[in-house]
């Protein structure tokens, strides 16, 4: 298998800063790059931040954290984290379209053997593999938010891997301390997000039909069925907006009423409410909440 040296995260929003972090904290040397300079500034002060926090609980010794950030950089230099880098792991927004832009400007940077994992949370990457000069080199690679804390990750086997890249991907998400789950096919959403898709379209078909409150919906699920958030205050953490564009771009690709958002999300998205980012969502989050 590939010896990975060097990774470059494409996407420093909240994920994509999270797994270059987290694989910085492994032993990699990581690019963590952003378009946009203020998002990466931002990335670069919660890093930061990060980092102190743990000293300060004593959950890392300072030296180490210095060698830690000392592998970690934060850049607007697409050729920078392109070149000689060995795993590209994509953290854009979850359109069709834009991955393949980011895919295919990084593409023209990085060497052959380079591997590009996905984190869609729900697109198969076949859909965008013919961005990169070797589609068998793409596959999904799904983290979970916040993907400092959650184990889980999900490595999908599509037809067109190889089985070098997968097993190379497997590995590598082993050695970061995740805990992979290998799907042996490609399918909308994978495995994790497909069931909690079906728990989330329920609980907002509830609350546009005014079967129950936003409280009663997360506690009922939460005192049955012994979830530790209920699916309202999970979509506030994972983030609104991002629920709502994966079933516009599910919309946009097939068509069916039935796929576009629920009445709750769209009104919600509209308002700039996106959950505990914007400070509202379903819930609404101030200092003393």
């Amino acid at each position: 298998m590939l010896n990975i040296k060097k990774v470059a995260v494409i996407g420093a929003g909240i994920m994509g800063n999270q797994i270059a972090m987290q694989t910085a904290i492994h032993g990699y040397t990581v690019y963590c790059y952003d378009i946009k300079k203020e998002i990466i500034e931002a990335a670069e002060n919660f890093s930061r931040e990060w980092f102190k926090k743990r000293i300060t609980k004593g959950k890392l010794q300072e030296e180490e954290a210095v060698q830690i950030q000392d592998r970690l950089f934060f850049t607007t230099d697409l050729e920078q984290a392109g070149t000689n880098v060995d795993l590209v792991i994509e953290a854009v927004s979850d359109i069709v379209a834009v991955k393949k832009k980011a895919l295919a400007a990084i593409d023209a940077y990085t060497p052959e053997h380079t591997i590009y994992a996905s984190n869609s949370s729900y697109i198969v990457s076949s859909r965008f593999a013919d961005a990169v000069k070797d589609p068998s080199k793409v596959l999904n690679l799904h983290f979970f938010n916040p993907a400092l804390v959650m184990k889980i990750v999900e490595v999908v086997k599509g037809e067109h891997v190889s089985e070098e890249t997968f097993e190379t991907a497997f590995a590598f998400a082993e050695s970061i301390g995740k805990n992979p789950v290998k799907v042996e096919k490609e399918i909308y959403g994978f495995v994790v997000n497909r069931i909690f898709s079906a728990l989330t379209r329920e609980a907002c078909y509830l609350l546009d039909q005014g079967i129950a409150s936003v409280q009663d919906i997360d506690k009922a699920v939460k005192g049955a069925l012994g979830h530790s958030m209920g699916p309202l205050e999970t979509l506030d953490m994972t983030g609104i907006d991002l629920e709502y564009n994966v079933y516009m771009e599910k919309f946009r690709t097939s068509g069916e009423p039935s796929d576009r958002p629920a009445s709750c999300l769209s009104e919600r998205y509209a308002r700039g409410e996106y959950g505990r980012k914007s400070g509202k969502g379903f819930y609404e989050y101030g200092k003393e909440t």
